[in-house]
């Protein structure tokens, strides 16, 4: 789990000593005796404290005979750190991206109505292009209401009233789910199942 690593390794840090022992390491490899005499401890001390790095991934050990040389493990310092600031940042981060998004969509609608809708709603032509069709259905059959049940003749009349071909645009409203029929009578489908433009690429 992510946020036990990250506890972990702060807990790794929670501590001057350990934290001027990594900061020493950042030159370069040293043994336990010339880490406890710069920072100024026993090299018991450093023993200590080497463990409890040791144990978050933060230093390497290497013996060479008698003595025990320590270095910095680069690799979990830097993955660790980010761990912490994705964990962190997270929510905000998705919620902007989201935001984004939404943001490309509404843009993306508003150009396609824009450019295939007269001033006064009329619709020019029936894109081509499914994503912009997509979006030119649902924003008529937004304006019809939900649970009224229509007949075939109020149907085109509703859609005449946006464009002249009614049989295509009609048949396109049941063929993308927007609609269901029932012995001629028309009814919305509850939004969900509507085809979606947002999920094409």
């Amino acid at each position: 789990m992510q946020l036990d690593k990250v506890v972990s390794y702060h807990k790794a840090l929670a501590d001057p000593t350990r934290i001027k022992m990594l900061i020493l390491l950042a030159e370069g490899e040293m043994n336990g005796q010339l880490l406890a005499e710069k920072i100024g401890v026993t090299p018991a001390t450093i023993t200590h404290h080497a463990a409890k790095l040791r144990e978050a991934s933060l230093i390497n050990e290497r013996r060479d005979k008698n003595t025990i040389f320590f270095s910095l493990n680069d690799y979990f310092i830097k993955n660790n750190a980010t761990a912490t600031e994705n964990l962190i940042y997270q929510r905000v981060r998705s919620e902007g991206v989201t935001e984004s998004l939404q943001e490309e969509e509404r843009r993306m609608r508003d150009s396609v109505i824009k450019n295939f809708f007269t001033s006064d709603g009329k619709l020019k032509s029936i894109p081509a292009q499914l994503k912009k069709k997509l979006i030119v259905l649902t924003h008529m059959v937004s304006r019809l209401e939900k649970g009224r049940k229509y007949s075939e003749k109020e149907m085109n009349e509703f859609i005449k009233a946006y464009h002249e071909d009614f049989a295509t645009i009609r048949r396109e409203f049941i063929m993308h789910h927007f609609m269901f029929r029932d012995n001629g009578v028309y009814e919305l489908n509850p939004e969900k199942m509507w085809a979606r433009w947002e999920d094409l690429s």
